[in-house]
């Protein structure tokens, strides 16, 4: 499966980010157990458009853009109004991650094989 990128950049007080939070983080697990290979997080140095330390990314992977898009727009920071994101689909050209089904995945014991 392709990967997509999601980048972020917050639009609320820490509040009301925090309050969501939870919902994210469990939304995320989620995507894992369903195969999507899931990793989110945050830039520490990055200011939001609401001037708080606010800004992050979720890399996935997905069948295709539309399903990458679906998978975007259910993120619990985004239902809420918490972010603006931008989607990318990204084309890995060097490294270990893979374009593969999440059965093909490699296993605990299992290294990856760059491309």
């Amino acid at each position: 499966m392709p990967w997509f990128v999601k980048l972020e950049q917050g639009l609320v007080d820490r509040a009301h980010f925090d309050a969501h939070l939870r919902d994210h983080l469990d939304w995320v697990a989620d995507l894992q157990r369903r195969g999507h290979q899931a990793s989110s997080g945050y830039w520490r140095e990055r200011k939001g458009m609401n001037g708080d330390g606010a800004g992050g990314m979720l890399l996935f992977q997905a069948r295709d853009w539309q399903e990458a898009e679906a998978i975007v727009q259910s993120d619990p920071l985004i239902r809420s109004g918490c972010v603006s994101w931008v989607l990318h689909e990204w084309r890995v050209v060097a490294g270990v991650m893979q374009e593969v089904a999440p059965s093909q995945a490699p296993g605990p014991s299992q290294a990856p094989v760059p491309w």
